[in-house]
């Protein structure tokens, strides 16, 4: 299943003239971790007929210490949004940001996991567009409202009982930054380092300095050497779920399936019981994942 769109391929979809069989959604997903002004940033400027998505209310539920920060929403609350950011039935969809689609790909697994055949990643986001030298629009787009319907339990999930043997029976990668899973560093979760088995995978190793993804045979490359291998069940988990999606991305353009953990650390980390890790070992005694 091909998982992105090229800046070139999205231009011919969108222009009036352009042979294309069914309708193109584009929607916007500008957010970053410590920059809550996306719907500004999207206001300002935007690919012409997207859509603001807003992460942290519309890809998320309230924050729970026992389901982390950006738990998903209810399926029939995500189907609400999806029909007033105008999706219909058949609808291709194409879903962009300006951090390397980091957020973007949330929208993506979400709604992939519910159903849609043909949800793509814009390669690039909207610096790719830029460097084309196409143009932008500024201010609010409103959708005609849509009629999708989703349902759900189409990509895989594991909660945090199986993320706790994961590491023994599979591999779980952390798409955190590496000084987050050693420890180092936590800026938001209430205990620091990563969960026991874990291997370090950060998600921005995935990208070129373009913004782009690596080419399908890197990213085959990186991930064989982390230890994925077909014969081996893969499970993904990052601070709140978010970018942990775009790991699983990066692992489906290389040929690889991956589940994802929704709770992921700002879950794990909230419960006392739960074992925590330093270091650059998946285990506190210093040996690695199985």
């Amino acid at each position: 299943m091909q998982t992105l769109m090229d800046v070139a391929t999205l231009k011919d979809r969108l222009a009036p003239a352009g042979k294309t069989d069914r309708r193109t959604v584009l929607l916007d997903v500008r957010w970053a971790l410590g920059d809550p002004h996306g719907r500004r940033h999207y206001l300002a400027e935007h690919l012409p007929g997207a859509v603001f998505v807003d992460l942290a209310t519309e890809l998320a539920g309230p924050a729970n210490p026992s389901r982390g920060r950006h738990p998903l929403p209810p399926l029939d609350r995500f189907q609400a949004s999806a029909r007033a950011w105008g999706i219909r039935s058949g609808d291709v969809v194409v879903a962009y940001d300006d951090s390397g689609n980091l957020a973007a790909a949330r929208l993506w697994w979400m709604l992939r996991n519910s159903g849609l055949p043909e949800v793509y990643l814009l390669d690039g986001g909207l610096a790719a567009w830029r460097e084309a030298g196409l143009g932008f629009e500024s201010g609010e787009r409103q959708a005609e409202p849509g009629d999708v319907v989703l349902t759900g339990g189409a990509m895989p999930v594991i909660d945090a009982w199986q993320a706790a043997s994961w590491g023994r029976q599979g591999l779980l990668l952390d798409a955190r930054a590496g000084e987050r899973y050693r420890g180092e560093f936590e800026p938001v979760d209430p205990r620091a380092g990563h969960i026991p088995g874990a291997v370090s995978a950060p998600t921005t190793v995935n990208l070129g300095p373009d913004g782009r993804f690596l080419p399908a045979e890197k990213l085959r490359e990186h991930f064989t050497g982390l230890g994925v291998r077909p014969d081996r069940p893969t499970a993904v988990y990052c601070g709140s779920g978010v970018t942990a999606a775009h790991e699983i991305a990066a692992l489906e353009i290389a040929g690889f399936p991956a589940a994802l953990y929704p709770g992921s650390f700002s879950e794990w980390s909230n419960v006392a019981s739960n074992d925590v890790v330093t270091g650059a070992a998946p285990y506190a005694d210093g040996t690695t994942a199985s």
